[in-house]
């Protein structure tokens, strides 16, 4: 569905963002990459793009406090590419603390990181989509866009930050051919998540189904983590012409978490 479309995704050397872009590509787009980390890593994922599926790869190492940097690699990947079609606002970070324990340089971080970054992409990648009258806008959000838990004042805020920034794109841009939406992810089995696991195992002199299980069910009625491959095939979904008139959601993916 997706060949011949470019898509960059922001976040994506590894976890939730990797998978998504690897369920892009699986579906023919081309893609630009982003995140920090090993550079020999990142080009052995970014290789394994290209061979993998066919397509083609680039990475650009654009820090996400910057708007600069974020403006270049958009303009970078429609003039590598010809057109940005699909882009995916991933790129985040996490701090937890008490809201009067919690750094001020933490909660700048984590605002400018995890929304302020997603207006940059959009305001940049915008016009071209518009002008070509085909876009794909997707934010990754988060459970914590639509409800809170305690010492996570900058991801909550910045998550629900997330969700009104959906809704203002995509009443702006309904009538262009644009359209965006909010994944809301819930508990996901990543290797940051699998250590947290292993850790309160290992603490509670547990084994690490029993932890798993133990962690996930604080907050979901499900107890079964959301898989990456799983947020990337909504991802699919949600670039594809298929949806070309669900505009403005925010989809959760999170096991019941926010049906409670």
């Amino acid at each position: 569905m997706l060949k011949g479309k470019t898509a960059l995704v922001t976040g994506s050397t590894s976890g939730i963002g990797l998978a998504i872009a690897r369920a892009l590509a699986k579906d023919g787009a081309n893609l630009m990459i982003n995140g920090f980390g090993d550079k020999d890593a990142i080009e052995k994922e970014r290789a394994g793009l290209e061979k993998d599926f066919g397509i083609k790869a680039r990475y650009s190492p654009a820090d996400m406090t910057k708007p600069n940097e974020i403006a270049d690699m958009v303009r970078a990947t429609e003039k590598e590419f010809g057109s940005l079609d699909v882009l995916v606002n991933n790129a985040g970070i996490q701090h937890v603390a008490n809201i009067e324990d919690f750094p001020t340089e933490k909660w700048d971080a984590i605002i400018a990181i995890n929304l302020s970054s997603s207006f940059h992409t959009i305001h940049a990648a915008i016009p071209g989509m518009k002008r070509r009258k085909w876009g794909r806008i997707i934010n990754i959000a988060s459970a914590h866009g639509l409800v809170a838990s305690a010492q996570k004042v900058a991801y909550v805020a910045a998550k629900h930050g997330i969700v009104g920034l959906t809704k203002v794109v995509a009443i702006e841009a309904a009538n262009n051919g644009v359209t965006c939406n909010a994944i809301c992810p819930g508990w996901v089995l990543t290797p940051l998540v699998e250590q947290q696991i292993n850790a309160r195992a290992k603490t509670a002199g547990k084994t690490f189904d029993q932890a798993k299980v133990e962690l996930v069910s604080e907050k979901q009625p499900m107890h079964e983590f959301t898989k990456p491959e799983n947020i990337g095939a909504l991802a699919v979904f949600l670039a594809s012409d298929a949806a070309e008139s669900i505009t403005g959601s925010a989809y959760s993916i999170d096991g019941g978490w926010v049906a409670q």
